[in-house]
């Protein structure tokens, strides 16, 4: 690896593809493009919510496999910053093209499947491998304060983006315009940011991995298969997946069906939506950036712990507390553990991942994480569909992942995992 020095320009121009990236997760997954899949793409159908999460999972089925295959050539080629290059050009593009398709409704049901496949693949491209510049932007004293700094300026992408959305939108309500006239314009306004807002990145951000090129050259299933094998060198490691998998396949319901539940299960009109996701953006910024600091003060374990016992105490206030006031309480709750545990997870694979692997190991992490949200957002589908659309019930089921997280993540010794990687 290149011993460059790491300037504040290069941290911001990192962060600012998180502030980029984060537009895409808030309109599209979170909070306007999945309840209208659901409510008009799906015509609200009794398998809508399943064929949302279902189509969710199979581009995550996608990201699980080529993932740590496309991390491992970007280590032998030092060819980080190009892939991520490639994997944004590929989300904006495809999102863009989405718009127009969304604009037909139910008519394009099933090129609108594909195309939101392809444009959510290339995200989580984007996603592992800005994630894999961590490490060498920052020590293991504070990685998880930088991880936090990225993650932050994600919300207030996210808040820029949705708020130009919500502007759109209200507008387009009070003049009498139907969901399919405005919701394809929130598309190409998300695509536009993303586009614009990366722009740093790769104008600031170095390469600093060297060129591999004696690295063995297997077929695809020969690299995916070495790659997962390579974590029994690493147990800590292992263990925190596994963990990671049970809480986030937790996270990965409340990013992809909050608003689907607001609106099926309690009523909320989009506008409204978008507001309430506006202000849970705000305080997941907070507890990103607070986190951030108290885990670089007190440990990444530890840290993890709290906010994971925050998930289930709101999971509890949600499903006791069935009102539009309640939800509005528990999803600022959740706000505030969101940022902690995406922000704290990234940084504790930087920790304990080896620094000549990086990009391949970060791969592994986007197995886990869209494993995850295989495994939430397809159980949450299939208990409305079992249960006739009884949203309720699947929520409080959530709740059980993220107390399944925990109990898991006793096991991992961060001390003797971080003394591992370094040793290798």
């Amino acid at each position: 690896m290149k011993d460059v020095p790491v300037t504040r320009r290069e941290l911001w121009a990192w962060s600012m593809y998180d502030f980029a990236n984060s537009g895409y997760t808030t309109v599209v997954i979170t909070a306007i493009f999945n309840a209208y899949f659901v409510g008009v793409i799906a015509s609200g159908a009794s398998w809508a919510t399943l064929l949302w999460t279902t189509v969710f999972a199979i581009s995550y089925l996608i990201v699980m496999f080529l993932g740590p295959i496309l991390g491992r050539y970007a280590d032998r080629h030092a060819s980080k910053k190009r892939m991520l290059l490639i994997s944004t050009i590929g989300c904006v593009v495809t999102t863009l093209a989405l718009a127009p398709i969304a604009a037909q409704g139910s008519d394009l049901l099933v090129l609108a499947c594909v195309m939101f496949i392809l444009s959510n693949m290339f995200y989580a491209f984007g996603e592992n491998f800005t994630a894999s510049f961590l490490p060498e932007l920052a020590t293991s004293k504070d990685i998880a304060k930088v991880s936090a700094w990225g993650w932050s300026l994600g919300y207030v992408g996210g808040l820029v983006t949705l708020g130009m959305c919500l502007w759109w939108v209200t507008n387009a309500q009070a003049s009498g315009a139907k969901a399919a006239d405005y919701v394809p314009m929130t598309l190409v306004i998300t695509a536009v940011i993303y586009a614009l807002a990366s722009v740093p990145t790769f104008l600031f951000l170095r390469e600093r991995a060297v060129p591999n090129p004696n690295a063995r050259r297997d077929s695809l299933w020969s690299t995916f298969s070495r790659s997962v094998a390579q974590l029994k060198q690493y147990p800590d490691l292992r263990r925190f997946f596994w963990a990671a998998v049970a809480y986030q396949a937790g996270l990965a319901v409340v990013i992809t069906l909050a608003s689907v539940y607001a609106e099926q299960a309690l009523g909320f009109k989009m506008a409204d939506t978008i507001k309430l996701l506006l202000v849970v953006n705000v305080s997941a910024a907070i507890g990103a950036f607070i986190f951030g600091y108290v885990q670089d003060r007190i440990g990444h374990k530890p840290t993890l712990m709290i906010t994971l016992v925050m998930w289930i105490i709101t999971v509890v206030v949600a499903y006791a507390w069935h009102t539009q006031e309640g939800f509005w309480v528990a999803a600022n709750m959740a706000g505030l553990c969101l940022g902690a545990c995406q922000s704290g997870g990234r940084a504790l694979v930087g920790v304990l991942s080896p620094k000549s692997q990086l990009a391949e190991f970060y791969g592994l992490w986007g197995v886990v994480v869209r494993l995850a949200g295989i495994v939430g957002p397809m159980f949450y589908g299939l208990v409305t569909w079992l249960t006739n659309n009884n949203h309720r019930l699947a929520l409080l089921v959530t709740g059980g992942m993220f107390v399944i997280g925990l109990w898991l993540l006793r096991t991992v010794s961060v001390e003797r995992g971080t003394q591992r990687a370094n040793s290798i």
